[in-house]
């Protein structure tokens, strides 16, 4: 069976989309009207802009979306997706690949997560670290002892786990994770605590911009990130999509409950590949592929 995926923010890179534009017709109609939608020209940033532009919560998560969904439009009917999920920002991407949102719509509702993420960062100093080389309940465990907001943010793979909190508390996980065994403990150069309690402000907003979007069965099952299960109702997508800028990834979990559900490839469709990386973290045997 294919399994598609689509991946989150961080892949993004200076010239995302811009042979798209050039060599489809299709693929410019809708970077332009993304540009309509949005208010401004965010083709401009993708194609030219700076790493630092580009960097900008508000320009990096539709511009990640834009590159994967309008890349899957161009694949026309060689996309035979059987299953989808995509990482964090990713699972917008393949619920609009999979039928269960508009296009319009999943940009819409991008651009308003990006922006409510944005304004629940600067609402209190926060940030994230990945912790390499320990076990996932290890981890678990130390977090939960620490007098302040740190939470397991992305089960990424085997021995790959990213924690989110205050920044008080991520500095005193590192402190206690380097001292348990872990071979890595750093800090990530993001703006903020995502998929952690203090996205909540961020979850409120979306919340009301989800309720009020039309969501139909996708054609084929998504595996979400909030519980790593497969699901093709719209009212249970909606509700996982709402819960999941506070809850954790649970990559590692949906990429074996993809191949447990019968997945025998993996296509990453979307800049970078770095979720074909994790994939073999998770099954060294299974096949992967991409489109970027």
């Amino acid at each position: 069976m294919k399994a598609y995926i689509f991946p989150g923010q961080g892949a993004q890179f200076t010239g995302m989309g811009k042979d798209l534009y050039e060599k489809s017709a299709q693929a410019k109609e809708m970077f332009e009207k993304a540009n309509e939608i949005l208010g401004f020209r965010i083709t401009d940033i993708m194609f030219e802009g700076s790493a630092e532009e580009l960097k900008q919560t508000k320009v990096t998560q539709p511009a990640i979306f834009l590159h994967s969904v309008i890349l899957t439009k161009t694949l026309g009917e060689t996309f035979e997706p059987e299953m989808v999920a995509g990482h964090s920002l990713g699972e917008f991407s393949a619920l609009v690949t999979a039928g269960a949102l508009s296009f319009e719509d999943g940009l819409k509702l991008v651009s308003k997560r990006a922006l409510a993420m944005q304004k629940a960062c600067e609402v209190e100093p926060s940030t994230m670290a990945a912790i390499l080389g320990m076990e996932d309940a290890q981890v678990e465990a130390i977090c939960a002892e620490i007098d302040e907001i740190v939470v397991p943010a992305n089960y990424n793979s085997p021995g790959q786990l990213v924690i989110s909190g205050s920044v008080a508390g991520i500095d005193m996980a590192i402190e206690k994770l380097q001292a348990a065994g872990a071979k890595r403990a750093m800090k990530l150069p993001v703006g903020g605590a995502f998929h952690s309690p203090l996205m909540q402000p961020a979850a409120a907003e979306l919340k009301e911009a989800i309720d009020n979007t039309v969501f139909s069965k996708p054609v084929c099952p998504i595996f979400q990130n909030v519980d790593a299960q497969p699901t093709t109702d719209p009212s249970e997508i909606k509700e996982k999509l709402i819960q999941q800028l506070t809850a954790s990834v649970r990559w590692t979990q949906t990429v074996e409950n993809m191949i447990a559900a019968g997945a025998t490839s993996f296509t990453e469709i979307g800049p970078g590949n770095v979720l074909q990386g994790l994939v073999k973290k998770v099954d060294r045997k299974m096949q992967t592929n991409g489109f970027q």
